[in-house]
């Protein structure tokens, strides 16, 4: 396994926003972690890149134990993310903006342009590479997101609601761009509340609900799992439109 973790909880003052909380993650899977608001999906993003401690359990990528390590060793270690709302650096460009993750490995100004740049094609923001980020859509912003987060070169991609916002026709495109990535070896662990991208891209899927997982399974059961459906879908699939 790529990434596990175990029995993970973390508490904010009288509130527990994670109970006990074990996963896994496999090298090139897919992961969706769904669940109502406060549910504590971001915060166990927050966990396992270090933005805080848990309380009590244990996270462990590549087989090295991770809790509790600051940021920038996990991201070193091959952590990415993306975060809900995007927060580019408005005074650069859209290749700058990517430039800066690129220096946690780049030795050189040349040697983080050259990989920026080759993000952006990825991501196919290579033609507005020089566009400041003030000017993008918001599509291209959350492109922009995902590129800084592929900048640091991971090898699991922690996604926080990359469809949020966008059209049928741009989630469309991101739900390719994120099997592109899959294809690329990449391992990713979802937050969605889409719930045709998650049944389109996850091979499994976990449910969160008051910081408690309540359903792990695939995609297709999870839908049908009358917990979840009472929890979080809050009515049968068969009667959504």
């Amino acid at each position: 396994m790529l990434l596990q973790c175990k029995e993970l909880t973390k508490s904010f003052g009288g509130v527990t926003a994670l109970d006990g909380l074990t996963l896994t993650v496999g090298k090139g899977k897919i992961l969706g972690l769904i669940g109502p608001n406060g549910s504590g999906k971001t915060t166990f993003f927050n966990l396992v890149t270090g933005i805080y401690h848990p309380d009590s359990g244990t996270i462990t990528f590549n087989e090295k134990n991770i809790t509790g390590l600051r940021p920038h060793c996990i991201a070193r270690m091959g952590v990415g993310r993306t975060f809900q709302v995007p927060a580019p650096f408005s005074k650069m460009t859209v290749l700058e903006n990517v430039m800066v993750g690129t220096f946690i490995h780049a030795s050189s100004i040349r040697m983080a342009k050259e990989k920026a740049q080759e993000i952006l094609e990825v991501v196919r923001l290579g033609q507005k590479a020089d566009q400041q980020v003030l000017r993008v859509t918001l599509e291209d912003r959350k492109r922009l997101e995902l590129a800084r987060a592929l900048a640091t070169e991971p090898t699991l991609l922690l996604l926080d609601e990359v469809m949020a916002g966008l059209t049928p026709t741009e989630v469309t495109a991101a739900v390719e761009l994120i099997r592109t990535l899959q294809y690329q070896g990449r391992a990713m662990v979802i937050i969605e509340h889409v719930m045709d991208v998650i049944l389109s891209l996850c091979d499994h899927v976990v449910v969160l609900d008051h910081g408690k997982k309540i359903a792990e399974d695939s995609p297709d059961r999870i839908v049908n799992d009358k917990e979840v459906i009472q929890a979080y879908l809050g009515e049968h699939p068969s009667a959504r439109h």
